[in-house]
């Protein structure tokens, strides 16, 4: 028999639900912009309209549970929430607790970028590793890590931010405060303030002509052979290829899967990423493959809903 969870992908902008089966298919999803100012009573009310959305009277009735991600730091083994700077208002708010009272189903909770790195080992660009590594590109970056055949938590479900190691002593200043952590070097973000930076440098690249140029816009530029985005993006790969090398050394992951919103100009960045890593890395860690995930934006959805169907908590 086929079983089913919802996956709940809650973040500061959208919040996704999906209905998800046993396989990892996706049978149906919506989304609605998150109600960010309405606090944690109106984005629960926004997760029981999405759910109704995406399932019916039969399917309902067969759920296994429901799954949700979101960005942390949250304490995935209370399920409640710590601090989430694009949630204002959640602090210390017990969403497992609260969901699973209204719903009347059992609740999983767990940060969006280890639900990602479960959705890829068990039906993505990881499956059938016993070492993986999982590192999301974003607004932030963030991670998830399976060693040994285990999805890693850590204390209180906090492993792997693996966007707050420091690359330099200086540099540009994080979103978490610090100076020179890898998300302040090569998240979108950062690549955002670059393009903006590189367009008015460069008036003759098409960035230019762009009032704000994103990191979506320097990937589309680069694919038109624009030789000012072709630049950043080289530049973006060799800041990831650095990082990657300190991550590969380690958790010694069989793969390192790229996943988030600048995933999608990584076949530009392959081949520099590849290169920094031959180069920089120890002797042994230096065949360590790349690759783009490959469940893409839906990583987190059909992670959440498989931490249920698979009971990953109870492991």
């Amino acid at each position: 028999m086929v079983r089913r969870a919802i996956g709940i992908d809650l973040g500061g902008t959208q919040v996704r639900a999906a209905l998800v089966d046993d396989t990892g298919a996706v049978l149906k999803r919506a989304a609605t912009r998150t109600d960010v100012a309405g606090g944690p009573a109106a984005v629960m009310a926004q997760f029981r309209s999405l759910i109704e959305d995406v399932t019916d009277d039969a399917s309902l009735g067969s759920l296994s549970g429901i799954g949700v991600c979101a960005p942390g730091p949250l304490d995935s083994d209370t399920g409640t929430f710590i601090h989430v700077p694009t949630l204002p208002g959640w602090e210390d708010f017990p969403l497992r607790a609260e969901l699973s009272a209204a719903l009347g189903r059992p609740v999983v909770v767990e940060g969006d970028a280890i639900a990602a790195c479960y959705g890829e080992w068990r039906f993505g660009a990881g499956r059938g590793l016993d070492h993986l590594l999982y590192v999301t590109v974003s607004t932030g970056i963030g991670g998830g890590v399976v060693s040994d055949g285990r999805l890693l938590h850590g204390r209180r479900g906090m492993t792997a931010h693996v966007g707050h190691f420091r690359l330099a002593q200086d540099g540009p200043r994080c979103s978490c405060g610090a100076v020179g952590c890898f998300e302040a070097f090569a998240a979108g973000t950062a690549l955002d303030r670059r393009a903006r930076q590189a367009a008015l440098a460069h008036p003759g690249s098409s960035l230019a002509r762009l009032a704000a140029p994103t990191a979506g816009d320097v990937v589309e530029a680069a694919r038109q052979g624009d030789a000012t985005a072709l630049a950043l993006l080289d530049e973006e790969a060799t800041l990831l290829g650095e990082g990657f090398v300190s991550l590969i050394h380690l958790f010694s992951p069989e793969k390192l899967v790229m996943g988030g919103g600048v995933a999608h100009g990584f076949d530009l960045m392959d081949e520099t990423i590849h290169r920094v890593i031959r180069t920089t890395a120890l002797p042994s860690f230096r065949d360590v493959p790349v690759a783009k995930a490959a469940l893409g934006d839906n990583a987190g959805l059909v992670g959440a809903a498989a931490l249920v169907l698979f009971d990953e908590r109870a492991r």
